[in-house]
């Protein structure tokens, strides 16, 4: 098991008030463990900026499978990034929008990439990426 260590921090009071209120919503048990996975977040955003670190993470997608050609350029998207690709799941969320989640391993700049063509591709409503260092 790791050390702790106290350090003080000075805020201003009105940013602290939010910054509490916020963390009581997500049930946070401690300010220490909302600011710990602050700064494991900017860590990781940090380490993943190095190309020669594999990252980790999954493109997420909502869409109108009715779309015309959609589901075909979406599938052409995935094959030309095949190498990164691990997964990817389709969940019907009623009669006309689709989530797709897919999972991906490589470096930050390809998956930005793929994540990228997907968002920008005609038809998708909504996208995101979520990326992580495997270190």
């Amino acid at each position: 098991m790791s050390k702790l260590t106290r350090f003080g921090v000075s805020i201003n009071k009105d940013l602290l008030q939010k910054f509490d209120s916020l963390i009581r919503k997500q049930k946070y048990p401690t300010r220490s463990k909302a600011i710990e996975d602050l700064i494991i977040e900017s860590v990781d955003n940090s380490n993943t900026a190095n190309d020669k670190i594999l990252s980790v993470g999954y493109i997420d997608m909502i869409y109108d499978h009715h779309k015309r050609q959609l589901l075909n350029r979406i599938t052409e998207i995935q094959h030309d990034f095949h190498d990164i690709i691990l997964s990817s799941q389709h969940v019907h969320i009623d009669h006309n929008t689709c989530l797709e989640i897919i999972v991906v391993k490589g470096t930050k700049s390809k998956i930005e990439r793929l994540g990228h063509m997907l968002k920008t591709t005609k038809g998708i409503k909504h996208s995101k990426s979520r990326i992580f260092s495997t270190n």
